[in-house]
């Protein structure tokens, strides 16, 4: 069996392996997101890549912009982290669409209420995506309780990338795009696995050859 030794090791039939289980992962998000609200919300099919960590906050705007975050440690067969992100304008609708509430305006800091409604959207959308991938791989993925943040994007991945130590380069970065009604809201997960994990998963997948 051949160690993948970083992300940029992937070819596109395991992409394609990651992929699947993304839109398991969105689909299962969207009826449990449709259920808590009781009212229909659609995700799109998710956008797969390999993003180099230099690169994230780029993708959110710059390392300045402001950002909403839920973090999860992973602990059992295959530890890592999980991190969901929204830019806190998406953030702020999110929270409007769980708390139907569509005249106030939610601003920062939030309340005690509106953060609950985000950590429960972010243990939604992380526990989907875990449980696809466990269903995929047989392997038990253990989340800790979520951590919500408020920062700059710079901020708030250096908080991250620090609490996960030494972690390669590269991450599995899967965007997608929540649809209620006529409006849009952007979310940007991304799976950090240990560098052993990411192997154990690949060669559970049975794409790790």
């Amino acid at each position: 069996m051949r160690l993948v030794g970083d992300f940029r090791s992937l070819n596109h039939f395991q992409i394609d392996a990651l992929k699947e289980i993304g839109n398991i992962g969105a689909g299962n998000a969207a009826t449990a997101l449709s259920k808590l609200i009781n009212d229909r919300v659609e995700m799109s099919v998710p956008r797969v890549r390999i993003l180099p960590f230099a690169k994230v906050a780029e993708i959110l705007g710059g390392e300045e912009v402001f950002v909403a975050g839920i973090y999860l440690r992973i602990s059992g067969s295959a530890p890592g982290g999980i991190l969901f992100l929204l830019p806190f304008a998406d953030a702020r609708y999110l929270v409007k669409i769980l708390l139907k509430n569509q005249t106030g305006e939610v601003l920062h800091p939030l309340s005690e209420l509106e953060c609950s409604a985000l950590m429960e959207a972010g243990n939604i959308l992380t526990g989907s995506f875990l449980n696809a991938l466990a269903m995929f791989t047989s392997l038990s993925y253990l989340p800790s309780v979520p951590a919500l943040c408020v920062d700059m994007a710079g901020a708030l991945l250096g908080t991250v990338f620090h609490d996960l130590g030494k972690v390669d380069d590269y991450a599995l970065f899967i965007e997608t795009e929540f649809r209620y009604q006529t409006n849009h809201v952007a979310g940007y997960l991304f799976f950090l696995p240990e560098a052993d994990s990411f192997n154990r998963i690949l060669s559970k997948l049975g794409v790790n050859t």
